[in-house]
């Protein structure tokens, strides 16, 4: 049974995932999160694991993101490569803090993060602007705090690039463009520091805090689920689905908070 809910927990994720454009962790690390909390030799570290497998499946689900939107052009690559240097530590930094401050403080930290974002969906607004990007240091800066925020929490940090790039007057297409490729350094330095931090953490199969049959179960079924999500929202409202998801968001939320 565990095998299909692996299965189901991908599925979702992924369709999610190309549904809305919004990054399946929202939806693996709660739902990983109950499932290892039914293991008593992993449920101390729970939040903990769900966080660091959903990283290192982004390893393997995002790529096919990147890539398409590469082929179109839109990923603002130098920007991108001014990034990359603060999203590689903050993903790093996150990681460190994740594995410092615990379970269950982890656990409420994920809670308050989907409270935000959903309470954002639900508003369903995304204001434009006009500033310019900031200089080189400025957006290293902002590196680090989006891949710190994001590895904390196994997110690919869409839910920040996204909003931050248009509030620099970037049209959503780079945006959603770049925030694709942003979020492949955070899985990778977050996945590795995971691994290193919890390394003999349990007598499951895990690489670190890596659970390796929920890795292998997750990313295969994320993959198959991502194109339904792409073409069902041609055929649907995203703005009805948005508003379930952030209802959804909001029983994650209260869930994860009252643990």
């Amino acid at each position: 049974m565990i095998w299909v809910e692996y299965a189901l927990t991908g599925l979702f994720a992924g369709f999610m995932a190309g549904y809305l454009g919004i990054g399946g962790g929202l939806v693996l690390v709660p739902a990983l999160t109950w499932l290892f909390s039914q293991d008593p030799a992993i449920a101390d570290m729970a939040v903990q694991m769900a966080v660091a497998t959903s990283l290192a499946t982004m390893l393997f689900t995002s790529m096919s993101s990147l890539l398409s939107h590469h082929k179109r052009g839109a990923i603002l690559w130098p920007l991108v490569r001014q990034m990359i240097p603060g999203l590689l530590a903050g993903a790093l930094l996150g990681s460190i803090i994740a594995d410092g401050v615990g379970n269950d403080a982890l656990g409420n930290i994920f809670g308050v993060f989907a409270l935000i974002v959903g309470l954002q969906l639900l508003r369903g607004t995304r204001q434009a602007g006009d500033r310019p990007i900031p200089g080189r240091w400025m957006v290293a800066g902002t590196g680090l705090g989006i891949g710190t925020v994001s590895s904390l929490l196994g997110i690919g940090g869409g839910s920040m690039t996204v909003p931050w790039l248009l509030w620099h007057g970037q049209r959503v297409q780079n945006a959603v463009a770049t925030a694709a490729a942003c979020g492949y350094p955070i899985a990778i330095a977050g996945t590795l520091g995971f691994v290193v931090l919890g390394d003999g953490a349990a007598a499951t199969p895990t690489l670190g805090y890596v659970h390796l049959p929920a890795l292998a179960g997750v990313a295969v079924f994320s993959v198959l689920g991502a194109p339904l999500g792409v073409a069902a929202v041609h055929r649907s409202s995203p703005v009805l689905a948005k508003r379930v998801f952030a209802g959804f968001l909001l029983i994650v939320a209260v869930k994860m908070l009252l643990r």
